[in-house]
């Protein structure tokens, strides 16, 4: 099906879906910056944290940093804005804030 007539979608097979753009090797995904396609950015209270690591083992982007058993802080070049980090913190650690208002902070 070369002309990808969508029409007869329900009968396609296999091997009539395009192929799709993503070609890349395993373990590449530290070279593609995402963290521009953040509404609202994670926030950590140091002070408040209890190095549970909770958050890490949630965060599904891999953006909590840490170092020895601790959290150290956040890769936002990774992280999403999804807010499970701050929504499975126990010790309100992490705070959700806009992007507007972390770049009027910054």
């Amino acid at each position: 099906m070369s002309n990808w007539d969508v029409s007869n979608f329900d009968n396609w097979t296999v091997e009539d879906f395009p192929l799709g753009g993503v070609a890349i090797e395993a373990g590449k995904s530290k070279e593609y910056i995402t963290g521009g396609w953040r509404s609202f950015r994670p926030i950590w209270n140091q002070e408040n944290c209890r190095d549970c690591l909770i958050c890490w083992v949630h965060c599904p982007d891999s953006s909590i940093e840490t170092e020895d058993g601790k959290m150290t802080g956040i890769d936002y070049d990774h992280c999403k804005g999804c807010g499970i980090c701050a929504k499975c913190c126990k010790f309100d650690a992490l705070a959700m804030i806009s992007e507007t208002e972390a770049k009027a902070g910054e």
